[in-house]
Formats: structure tokens, sequence, C-alpha cells
């Protein structure tokens, strides 16, 4: 058996009582899921274990108000019916990704608090002193709510990285999540800036708009390819289908917009999958060219054969 047959024989063994005990504690800290998500997904790209956690969920009514803020509630409306979906709520995903490359353990952001970031590790058979590095996309509180809590640091082993000019841009912000997640731990970064690995087979992608310095991530490993898009887009309908519609908590608007229309076509044109940060869990897909957008295929099994 090699390693690769053994990780995917693993990701479909029945539940053990830790793991039970581990769902409990994220329905705990997210009373307001419901129903019960199984908090991560296992896949592999090439040699790599890539594993998507659900840190938790949040409904979200009026979303007009925040997805497609300068469409007009008639297009808003028409769209939302084609796609099965209500106008009126919708339920958003937090969605970490941890990949494993040989001793190395890297945690892509880290939710909106330590609980939730941690039940879904335990979930997933680690802990927080497992994690090696933590590469945090960009600054906002839903990605850097897990670095740290009432009992400290939650990575206790870990090294961080992020990009140069998303740091620079926070630091100077005067916001009182960083100052209080990330200030504590600034001297424990490195920084890069696009084009730069984290480790080889992952590289750092530009895709600036959504916050000064938001990166997205390449990840390579044999013949396979996987994009981690974290905040690029925000929403697997509005966001995808209609990349020109604005998103409130893009700080560039018409700089993220443009992004989503060249790193989402590249997606779309190198059929290669990608892990949205807010797709609906486990939030892996491919996106086919449709009219002014993308629209989302979920992944099936392509990365578990």
């Amino acid at each position: 058996m090699t390693r690769r047959t053994a990780l995917k024989a693993a990701a479909v063994l029945p539940a053990a009582p830790a793991l039970i005990g581990a769902q409990a504690a994220f329905a705990q800290t997210e009373p307001e899921a419901k129903p019960d998500i199984p908090p991560y997904r296992r896949m592999t790209v090439g040699d790599m274990t890539v594993t998507t956690l659900l840190a938790g969920t949040r409904p979200l009514s009026e979303p007009q108000g925040t997805f497609g803020t300068n469409a007009s509630p008639e297009d808003f409306a028409a769209l939302s019916k084609e796609a099965f979906i209500p106008t009126d709520t919708s339920l958003n995903f937090f969605t970490p990704t941890l990949i494993e490359t040989g001793s190395e353990k890297i945690l892509f952001d880290t939710g909106l608090n330590p609980e939730g970031m941690t039940a879904a590790l335990m979930a997933a058979g680690h802990t927080p002193e497992d994690i090696t590095t933590v590469v945090i996309t960009h600054m906002h509180g839903d990605h850097i709510g897990g670095l740290r809590g009432e009992a400290g640091t939650t990575f206790a082993n870990a090294k961080y990285v992020t990009g140069q000019a998303e740091f620079d841009h926070w630091s100077q912000a005067g916001n009182d999540t960083f100052e209080s997640k990330v200030r504590p731990l600034a001297d424990q970064f490195t920084f890069l800036k696009g084009g730069d690995s984290v480790v080889s087979g992952i590289t750092a992608v530009e895709a600036f708009g959504h916050t000064p310095g938001h990166m997205a991530y390449r990840v390579e490993s044999g013949d396979q390819s996987l994009v981690l898009a974290a905040d690029t887009a925000n929403h697997f309908v509005w966001s995808l289908r209609r990349p020109e519609w604005e998103v409130r908590f893009d700080m560039d608007k018409e700089a993220a917009a443009a992004t989503r229309k060249s790193l989402l076509g590249m997606i779309a044109a190198d059929r290669v999958a990608f892990v949205g940060y807010h797709m609906p869990f486990p939030g892996v897909g491919y996106l086919e060219p449709s009219g002014p957008g993308f629209r989302f295929v979920s992944m099936a099994y392509q990365l578990n054969v």
C-alpha cells in the first residue's frame, strides 16, 4: 500500500470517538449552524494532501446588502431564482485549508476564532500544535480570528507567512482585530510577494482588491494543480456568475472585480480545481465560463481517485 493509497483509505474510515467529540465541540462553537455539516474534506493533489476545514458558518439576511450592491433588485432576484437560491437569506462558510507536504503541515487562514478552528482540525485528526506554518491570505477578521484567543497563541509551534503589502497596510490601519491577533506575532512573520513560494509547489499569486495585499496561492504537485482563491469571490452564484457585481467587503471594488475576472478566468481556462473560502463546503470546485461570468461546478471525486 502506497502512502497515497493509505491516505485515501483513511479518508473513508468510520468516525472514531475522538472525531465525534470534535464534531460536538464544533457544534457548540457555532450553535446557529444547522443542519450539522461534517467539518473536513480530505483530498490529494499529486503528492500533497489537501484538507478543507469548516471552521464555522453564519447565516446572512438581506444578502444583496453584501453581494451585488451595484445590481438592480430585479437582476439580483432573477439570478437567484435561476440558481435555485433565495434572495432574502444566505449561508456563509468559513473554510481554512490544510496542506500536508512531507513533514510540513501548512494552514491557510484560521477562521473566526480559535474554538472553531481547533474543532475542525481535531475532527480531521490534527491538533494546533501540529501546524508548522500558518499562511494568512489577508487580514479580515474571519481569516485571522483563530490566531489567538483568551488562552494565548493557538499555533504554538508554527511560523507565519503573509503578503508584505497586506501586512504593511494593516499595521498602520489602527484595526483592533489586527492589533490583538496579529501584532503580538509580528516578529514571527515572514513576508512574500507575488511569485514567491511558501514551499516548493505552493506559489503566491497577487489578487489585490478585496484588500490591498490579498493573495491567492497556486498549488502544484505531479500533474495536478489547485488554486486557493481565498476571498477573490465571496459567493458561488452572485460573485462567480456576475464578477462585476460589487461586494461590500471589497476595499477597492474596481480592482476586486478586475481580479475576479482575471484570476477566475485563468482557473477556468486551465481547468484546475479551486478552493473558495466562502464557497459551499467543502469549498472545492471547478469553473465553467457562462455568459459574463462563471458557473460553479462542485467537486465530486476528481481529487480522491
